[in-house]
């Protein structure tokens, strides 16, 4: 793979460019490879499919599923998905031969929403994907997702707990205030009952309600509770 041999979408001769008001009920789907072997593999697969309609190069842009085939994660495949991510009419998969050390944490970053290795990539493993990836889903093998959240939980002990920070959008001061306003406490009471001023205590709501574009301190716990931060 080199900067010679970009990715361009697959291009089946038998599906003809269409739109998803075509094909009603059906999710678009745009392949990229650079290797066209590869693409082939995943088109063949996929063609027969029902619930699928394959969309050529022209209309790409416009998937709601957009399926990256590579042999590995270099920097040309980190650029595309990048690109994709931007693309806020579809979702990015991986359908990947073998991921390195970094490489999770990387695609992840990228925007992917589920990733397959090629190894398990047949056609029922595929439009698993893709339905999924459609339905707002996100879709990793057992043993990537266990990477993953202990990778997770090491970024929070290392980097954030020392901090005070939480992966949440709230630090644990704010989110034990927010907790106390929930809980009918007025400025003087959540003072004394965290030993902070009421200035400092007033300081921090603002911050939350600023930072999250809310309202108000109603408006703030209804947004952390509905989101699992208090």
């Amino acid at each position: 793979m080199n900067a010679a041999t970009p990715y361009v979408p697959a291009q089946p001769r038998s599906v003809h460019r269409s739109s998803r008001s075509d094909f009603p009920g059906r999710v678009t789907v745009a392949v990229y490879a650079a290797d066209p072997v590869l693409r082939v593999g995943v088109v063949q697969q996929l063609r027969s499919r029902p619930e699928v309609d394959l969309l050529d190069d022209a209309d790409a842009e416009r998937a709601q599923t957009s399926l990256v085939v590579v042999d590995s994660v270099d920097d040309d495949v980190a650029a595309l998905l990048h690109r994709l991510r931007h693309n806020t009419a579809t979702r990015a998969g991986l359908v990947v031969g073998t991921l390195g050390p970094g490489a999770l944490q990387r695609v992840i970053e990228c925007g992917v929403a589920a990733v397959l290795r090629r190894t398990d990539a047949d056609q029922d493993r595929l439009l698993h994907l893709v339905l999924a990836m459609a339905n707002g889903e996100g879709v990793l093998p057992g043993d990537l997702l266990g990477k993953l959240l202990t990778h997770v939980g090491g970024l929070q002990r290392s980097a954030l707990d020392p901090r005070g920070l939480s992966l949440s959008t709230l630090t644990t001061r704010e989110a034990d205030m927010l907790r106390l306003v929930a809980e009918g406490l007025d400025t003087a009471e959540i003072a004394r009952k965290t030993a902070y001023s009421e200035r400092t205590v007033k300081n921090v709501l603002h911050e939350i309600i600023t930072r999250l574009q809310l309202r108000n301190r109603a408006h703030a716990v209804g947004y952390a509770l509905r989101n699992g931060l208090i």
